[in-house]
């Protein structure tokens, strides 16, 4: 599928009335909260909440939100698993994706060559 003359990525999908469905892999409880970048067919994030009494969902859903620049965000499957699928109304995943990854993909390779590590 496409979005705007573009492919989604694999664990994107676009439905009826611009709402997406992405599906993650997520660490709770890291060291801070982040977008970590595509691992398969998930995107993998990162949340400093730990996974008590839904706060590590919670985290989850604002990070995307803020993201994505969303309107809405809901989580529909694995509430109580890393392997999530979320909803996002009102958001611009492939724009925001392009933007992101394309800076971050330049800044992770030099920081991996000064590490002396390679990704």
């Amino acid at each position: 599928m496409t979005a705007g003359g573009r492919p989604l990525p694999p664990y994107a999908r676009q439905l009826e009335g611009g709402v997406l469905e992405i599906d993650l892999k997520v660490v709770p409880a890291a060291a801070r909260s982040e977008i970590v970048g595509p691992l398969g067919d998930r995107l993998k994030v990162r949340v400093a909440a730990p996974p008590e009494d839904g706060r590590a969902n919670r985290a989850v859903v604002e990070l995307l939100r803020e993201w994505l620049g969303a309107e809405d965000v809901e989580i529909l499957t694995g509430q109580a698993s890393a392997k999530k699928t979320l909803r996002v109304t009102g958001g611009r995943l492939p724009g925001g994706v392009e933007r992101y990854f394309r800076g971050r993909s330049a800044s992770n390779a030099a920081a991996s060559r000064s590490r002396g590590t390679r990704r």
